[in-house]
């Protein structure tokens, strides 16, 4: 791969540079790698930004124009993801429509899905949840009970999905549910695009240990959802899903790139402040990081060259995110050991170094292993469709 850039794109990455530098909000710059979600005034403000960021159109830069996009190349996506990082803005509010479910409905929704709802994601007009997670079907997705049933032109919804992020301020959800209950576990399921106002869904707040409740459980009471929101063939919402699922482990590669390097650009800074940047094992510790920053960022590089020539989102994307986890997890570690005591300061203190963004990090980093796929199942993944070892 060729590493050097164009005139051409030397001139987009000022042009980045300069409308980051112009329009980023000084209470957003900084918060990237602790941000919260759970807030509904931060949401409102992360959807301002968004907002901002479509109507100077970095929003969806790499999404067909037909589609609203710019039909950005690879090498124009990671520019605009590193001068975020080097912006120290935060991700985009609704990622998870913009890098999850948008490129999910261009492959398997309707013209008409895709007229209806690409839109509003990109300007954030309407923010997506995703609704996949049961009590029973977290890591093993396919025992998943939810189930609906075709009634005229409505499916008729019924159960239980937890984890569901953003699910308190969401205005719709992209959800899995079992179509055929007598077919085998990974057949007979569905996917289905619902709105979160609809009678019948209850959501409850999951309390975090970071103290927030980002995430939920959600609950469908006999939710009548139109036939129209199904996307791709009935009962074969399984093979949407995976697209799906891959698609996310190439996000959490760049998007959460951004917050990684935000995270480790501050963590240099606290380094030198409270003068560790002298001592041998920290320096050698903080050197490793940056190495595996940069060794994730390469290895981003491969994974959407790939979808860009033509390709799919491999099981090799399961390497990014599972050294993603380790790679925040021993970040915000290292972070604490640099601050010493006062790392378990929280936000509003005037003792807590950078406003008490660190506190919430350590706890937040615990998560890193789990969500998106546990690290365990990931090495199941990678050991059994990237080595060819024999399934335990």
């Amino acid at each position: 791969m060729n590493f050097d850039f164009t005139e051409k794109e030397e001139a987009f990455r000022k042009e980045v540079r300069a409308w980051l530098e112009t329009n980023l909000p000084d209470d957003l710059r900084g918060r990237a790698f602790a941000a919260s979600r759970a807030d509904r005034e931060e949401v409102q403000k992360l959807r301002a930004w968004q907002k901002d960021m479509h109507a100077a159109g970095f929003v969806g830069l790499d999404w067909p124009r037909e589609f609203g996009g710019r039909g950005a190349s690879i090498v124009e996506m990671v520019i605009l993801y590193q001068e975020m990082a080097r912006a120290e803005s935060p991700q985009l509010v609704n990622r998870g429509g913009v890098s999850i479910l948008g490129p999910t409905l261009m492959k398997y929704g309707t013209a008409a899905q895709q007229k209806r709802f690409l839109p509003k994601i990109l300007t954030a007009d309407e923010l997506w949840c995703q609704g996949f997670s049961e009590p029973n079907a977290g890591s093993d997705l396919a025992n998943l009970q939810t189930r609906a049933v075709l009634e005229g032109d409505d499916f008729i919804v019924n159960g239980q999905k937890v984890w569901t992020s953003m699910g308190h301020v969401a205005d719709w959800c992209f959800l899995l549910v079992r179509t055929d209950p007598g077919a085998p576990k990974h057949k007979g399921i569905s996917f289905l695009l619902v709105d979160m106002k609809t009678p019948g869904i209850t959501v409850r707040p999951l309390r975090q240990i970071t103290g927030e409740a980002e995430f939920n459980e959600t609950f469908f009471d006999s939710v009548r959802v139109p036939k129209e929101n199904l996307v791709g063939k009935l009962n074969e919402g399984w093979s949407v899903a995976i697209t799906t699922l891959a698609y996310e482990r190439d996000l959490l590669t760049f998007i959460r790139h951004i917050s990684l390097r935000n995270a480790l650009h501050r963590l240099i800074k606290l380094a030198r402040s409270r003068g560790r940047n002298t001592d041998p094992v920290m320096r050698q510790t903080i050197a490793g990081l940056w190495i595996g920053e940069q060794a994730l960022q390469l290895n981003g590089y491969r994974s959407l060259t790939r979808i860009l020539r033509g390709g799919q989102p491999g099981p090799e994307g399961s390497t990014a995110k599972l050294f993603w986890s380790q790679l925040d997890q021993e970040l915000a570690l290292t972070a604490t050991q640099v601050i010493g005591p006062y790392s378990q300061i929280t936000e509003g203190s005037a003792w807590a170094p950078d406003d008490g963004q660190w506190e919430f990090y350590e706890l937040l980093a615990r998560g890193s292993g789990i969500r998106a796929g546990t690290s365990e199942i990931l090495r199941n993944i990678l050991a059994e469709r990237v080595l060819g070892l024999p399934k335990d």
